[in-house]
């Protein structure tokens, strides 16, 4: 072969797989649209990201993933939810009640998959359970039916308590309303007061505590807005401080040294997303993903804790705890 034909041939080798290349789809990306900080979105998202390793997709390997975090600004959500739709994202996950309402109104067409407490079908997420229909679907922890259960518990703990205090996060959303009536008249049934106490950053935690010592609370429900659930550690500290029982919605917040939770398993919800995101990128449609309940109810309680409080358990709630912290 001729040196000028034998470079000719080489170039045509070297430019088929460069060719080839440019061929190759794009690794898909994904939006997580929170409502706090970027670290806390990160740290929700490792569940998420064992449940997308099991469906088949890493970052960084085969997968993208966009951040986009209000601060806890919930009105920048909707700007935020519509750069995630600028920028093409083939899924995007919604962790909470503000997001899945700003997703929602940013995109008809992407995916969303959620992880909420709010009734999907009530709060107007999804047409049902079943049959999500559009193109929202995720998780649901069934928070309507336990933040009832959890102000039983806490009344039978703290027989004496005049007045509970529930602590919640100001969230628009439409289903909101008809579960706080069913807990007033729960509280009315259990012969105690109803108080409520907003809070939508933990800046603003060290005023909701002087008002609950100023309004001598008898005992505390937190909710399970992001806002608690991301910051378990410092509403412990202040409960403690203030000498105030608390219960708490997740497991985390026991395992801080709170006095008592009683719900659903975060972690294995948030990785339920990862693999319900997963099969969306595989193709599937959100209409035809029924929205999954997470049925499975832990309650853990914190002896050391319910010792510095002077409180103790009853026989009864022991035998049914999930878990005893000593």
């Amino acid at each position: 072969m001729k040196r000028r034909e034998f470079i000719a041939g080489l170039g045509a080798t070297v430019t088929l797989p460069l060719g080839a290349r440019a061929q190759r789809p794009a690794m898909p990306v994904i939006g997580f649209l929170g409502i706090g900080t970027l670290e806390e979105a990160r740290a929700n998202f490792a569940p998420v990201s064992r449940g997308l390793a099991e469906a088949g997709y890493v970052e960084g390997r085969n997968l993208s993933v966009e951040f986009r975090c209000a601060d806890y600004h919930s009105e920048q959500l909707p700007a935020l939810a519509s750069d995630l739709v600028q920028r093409q994202v083939a899924a995007i996950i919604a962790p909470s009640g503000p997001a899945i309402s700003a997703a929602q109104a940013a995109t008809k067409s992407i995916p969303i998959i959620f992880f909420t407490g709010f009734d999907p079908v009530a709060s107007g997420f999804v047409a049902s359970l079943n049959r999500p229909g559009g193109n929202l679907t995720g998780i649901f922890t069934l928070n309507p039916e336990l933040l009832t259960k959890r102000l039983e518990l806490l009344r039978e703990l703290v027989p004496a308590a005049k007045s509970i205090t529930l602590l919640l996060s100001p969230t628009g959303i439409t289903s909101t309303e008809a579960v706080l009536q069913k807990l007033k008249e729960a509280a009315s049934a259990l012969g105690v007061e109803l108080l409520f106490q907003k809070a939508t950053e933990r800046a603003e935690f060290e005023e909701v505590f002087e008002m609950l010592v100023r309004e001598r609370t008898g005992a505390l429900l937190v909710g399970s807005d992001a806002v608690f659930t991301n910051n378990c550690d410092r509403l412990v500290a202040l409960t403690a401080r203030h000498n105030i029982p608390a219960m708490y919605p997740i497991r985390e917040c026991s395992e801080a040294g709170g006095l008592l939770s009683y719900g659903t398993d975060y972690y294995d919800a948030r990785r339920q997303v990862g693999i319900y995101v997963g099969r969306t990128l595989r193709g599937e449609k959100p209409a035809d993903l029924p929205v999954q309940q997470v049925t499975k109810i832990e309650l853990v309680i914190n002896m050391k804790t319910a010792k510095a409080l002077g409180l103790a358990f009853p026989l009864s709630m022991l035998g049914r705890a999930d878990q005893v912290i000593e």
